[in-house]
């Protein structure tokens, strides 16, 4: 893991689909950087053995409104939230209405639920979220038409949120990860043409990593994002700038 110089001592930060890959580094990050940090997963937590250790631990299924409701009430304290958890169904399930519809709903309504959630306790003491999009947010995914379209949302949702909940002293920002080497994208780290193709449109030349978003997602929760609010950061590489 990145060495990060935030001190998060005394603050509770929840992180979604947090048990492995992305969301495991950035809920670790903010654990050394002394935070009390929450996680979820979609499995009861026995299935995750010792990944969970240093964490507490809430079951939360983005296609279920009740475990959104769930989270809000077990949570009793929430000063940050990183929106990490997603839902990709892929070819042929994403080109059907119906596995569009469900795309959408789980990784656009899924994440606003739980901001809705656990606003009453971001409130509390002027909280920050940060959502995660996706590269697929600015480019066509023909393969994943709802999850980029739900992506795509999402940026529009975070804009509307960091307006509609300022008053409120919640800052709402979003950032969308490159092509990072997780256990999602191993196919293509494995193929040697996907992943020359990738890096010859990347300007710094490599695969990211999921320790390079702790650093961009402790900043925007931190007090020396005081000021930032409903904006958008590429995480990518230079993906997107090309």
């Amino acid at each position: 893991m990145s060495e990060v110089s935030f001190d998060f001592s005394g603050r509770h930060v929840v992180v979604t689909g947090a048990t492995t890959g992305i969301g495991l580094a950035v809920a670790s990050g903010f654990r050394a950087a002394g935070a009390h940090v929450t996680v979820t997963g979609t499995r009861p937590a026995e299935t995750y053995g010792d990944v969970l250790d240093g964490f507490d631990f809430h079951q939360f299924d983005l296609e279920d409104p009740a475990s959104a409701r769930a989270v809000g009430d077990a949570v009793q304290r929430c000063d940050a939230l990183i929106n990490n958890a997603g839902l990709m169904f892929r070819d042929p399930s994403e080109m059907s209405p119906i596995g569009f519809a469900r795309s959408v709903d789980a990784n656009l309504n899924g994440t606003f639920r739980l901001c809705e959630a656990l606003r009453p306790r971001l409130a509390d003491g002027g909280g920050a979220i940060v959502n995660v999009a996706s590269v697929a947010a600015t480019f066509a995914s023909p393969r994943v038409p709802g999850y980029s379209a739900a992506k795509s949302g999402l940026v529009a949702l975070t804009r509307s949120l960091a307006q509609a909940w300022a008053p409120g002293g919640i800052r709402v920002n979003i950032v969308s990860p490159g092509w990072i080497e997780t256990r999602m994208t191993a196919g293509h780290v494995a193929d040697p043409a996907r992943t020359a193709s990738l890096m010859a449109r990347t300007p710094l030349g490599r695969w990211g990593k999921p320790d390079d978003l702790v650093g961009p997602m402790m900043f925007l929760c931190s007090d020396a994002a005081r000021y930032i609010t409903g904006a958008h950061l590429a995480v990518d590489g230079g993906y997107t700038a090309v």
